[in-house]
Order: structure tokens, then sequence, then C-alpha cells
């Protein structure tokens, strides 16, 4: 009688380590397939564009300046993988993942399925701070917009945050209505800027850069990009519990023995910073971080700890290739990538609205 009752239970014992050993070779499958994907992915859209650059050019290039070979290429093109096309391609991946990551994890601290990285009002206080540096005459470089951006972010924030007021604590909601509150303020304010300055050639380069584009990244701006990155992708990696419990809710949340308060306002403060830096580099580009983390939920599930970097990875090839897409698909002349994601962005923003019914 003790045999024949302990052996189904030790089928399903067994079927449970199975199925749990499966899981981790798929996540670890899945892993290795995506981080593939990237650096191919990155190999060749820098061998894509009106200069004819071979992957052998490139790989040499890299060896050459990583001290690992010597490498017997022509200067021009040396200078075209190095100083143009590796910084955007590299810049482009550090966005997308960026964007994506701040994306799963607003969805999840807000439960709002249709959040994404600019709901706070970041985004349009990193605009004006920067259009601020090209009106005052602060510089055009990219150390001086960065700059710009990344204070105007801060600023933008921090009111939000005063706005929210004590009771942001109890009511999240109240802080995703300050923030479209302060993204209005300061959208009317970097309009009023353009309109006051009236100069045809700093509006042309305004709007370009709020449109998004990668045309500025260079060394400079990752050095302040990827840095950040690699910060808050650790410090949501460390909270990837406390984002599990915020997706059953609050309530669920406390008893599971998270600090709600604390935890949601490290979050929030966090991925706003990560928006801020991204941004400062890259202007305004949207649906990456509300569209690929619905993408990656549907590979992963809603767990953090294999979501998060499934999101980050995919949201860099993602922007990879639209950013090449974006640059060499009206040559000689070059489409905004923030124009190109929205053309993509649009008709998934509305499937995923209808499958949500929200409001309905």
């Amino acid at each position: 009688m003790v045999a024949r009752t302990a052996a189904p239970g030790h089928t399903v014992e067994a079927t449970g380590v199975a199925a749990a050993a499966r899981s981790r070779r798929f996540d670890t499958g899945l892993l290795v397939t995506l981080l593939a994907a990237l650096i191919v992915s990155i190999g060749v859209t820098v061998t894509l564009g009106p200069a004819d650059i071979s992957v052998t050019t490139v790989w040499a290039v890299l060896a050459d300046r990583l001290g690992l070979a010597d490498a017997d290429v022509p200067l021009l093109r040396e200078h075209i993988v190095w100083q143009l096309r590796l910084p955007r391609v590299l810049g482009a991946a550090v966005l997308g993942g960026g964007l994506a990551a701040v994306g799963a994890v607003m969805q999840t601290v807000t439960r709002n399925p249709l959040a994404d990285p600019y709901l706070l009002g970041v985004s349009s206080g990193a605009s004006l701070g920067a259009v601020a540096v090209l009106v005052v005459g602060l510089g055009g470089g990219v150390a001086a917009l960065t700059g710009g951006a990344f204070a105007g972010a801060l600023a933008a924030f921090a009111v939000v945050v005063a706005v929210s007021g004590r009771r942001a604590a109890l009511a999240p909601t109240r802080v995703v209505l300050a923030g479209v509150a302060v993204a209005q303020l300061c959208a009317a304010a970097t309009s009023f800027v353009i309109v006051w300055v009236a100069d045809p050639h700093a509006t042309q380069s305004i709007t370009f850069w709020l449109s998004g584009s990668l045309a500025r990244v260079d060394w400079t701006a990752l050095a302040w990009a990827a840095p950040v990155l690699a910060a808050v992708l650790i410090l949501l990696a460390a909270h990837a519990r406390a984002l599990n419990a915020f997706a059953f809710g609050e309530d669920a949340a406390a008893s599971l023995g998270v600090p709600v308060t604390r935890a949601r306002w490290l979050l929030l403060v966090a991925t706003a910073l990560l928006t801020a830096a991204l941004v400062a580099i890259s202007g305004a580009v949207g649906f990456v971080g509300l569209i690929l983390p619905h993408a990656a939920r549907f590979l992963t599930g809603a767990d953090h700890r294999r979501l998060l970097p499934v999101v980050v990875l995919g949201g860099a090839i993602f922007l990879v290739w639209v950013d090449t897409a974006a640059r060499t698909l009206f040559a000689p002349r070059e489409l905004p990538v923030g124009v190109l994601t929205a053309l993509l962005g649009v008709p998934a923003f509305v499937v995923l609205l209808n499958r949500q019914r929200v409001g309905g």
C-alpha cells in the first residue's frame, strides 16, 4: 500500500523537476540565442551604409583598436567604422535595451499595461533642457546637449514628485497624472522657445533632435548612457522579486514582505534617471518601451527574473535594426528613428489596446 501511494508522488515530483529543468534550458537557450543575435546584428549593421565596408574590415578595425592585432585598413574606412557607425549602433543597442527595460518596470509598478518610459514627464523635460542649451548658445555638441537634457529631465521629475505630494505614496495614479501635466507644460515651453527664437537653422536642428535621432551619438554620449544603464539594470535585477510581487497588487506585495512605498519610489527614481540619460543622447524615441515588454512576456511570462534580460536584449536588437533602416532606406536623406518607431509602434499599440480592452 505504501509503495502504491509513494510511486505517484514520486512521479509528480520527478515531473516537476523535469519541467523546471526544461524551463531552465529554455531560458538559457533563449538568452544565448538573443545575445548571439545582438552580436551578429551589431557586426552586420555597422557594414550597412553609403560606404561599402565588409564585416572583415569591421573586425579588423576592432582588433586594431583593442590592441589584439595590427590592421591594414585605410584611414577613411577606419574613421567610418570607429567614429561614425560603431558608436551609433552601440548607442541604438543601449537605447533600445534601456527603454524596453524601463517600460517593463513602469507597466508593473503602475499596473498599467499601456505605460511607457515617458509617462513621468522625463522625456519632455529632457527635450526642454536640450532646446535651452541650443538657444542660450552653450554649444551644440553632444556633451552640452546631453548635460542640458539630463538636467531638464531631473528637474521635470523633481516637479512631478513635488506636485504629487505625500499622497502619491498611497495613489500611484497621482504620480502618473502629475507626470502627464508636467510633460504638457514642458512641451508647451519647448514650443514657445522654438517660436521665440525664430532661427531656421536652430529650429531645424531642434526639430530633428525632438523627433528622436541617434545621429549625434559618439563615444562621449555612450560614456554618459552606458554606465547609467548598467547600474539601473543591476538595481532592477536585485528587485526582480519585488516587481513580481507588485504584479499581484500592493496589498499582496506588502503581505509578501515588500516595503511597497520605498520599493516603488526607488524603482520610479531609477527608471526616471535611466530615461533621462537615454533621452539625452537621442531625443524622444517612442513605442519601444511600450511594445517590447509585451513581446518579451509572450516568451518568458511575467517573472521579472526571466523577463528583464530578455526584454533588454530584445529591445537592443530591435532598435539596432530600426535605426539602421532609418539611416539607409532613404539615403542620402536620414529619417529620424523616432518617426520610424512610431510608424511601427502605432499599429502594434492599436492591437494591444484592443486586446487589453482598456476603457471597455
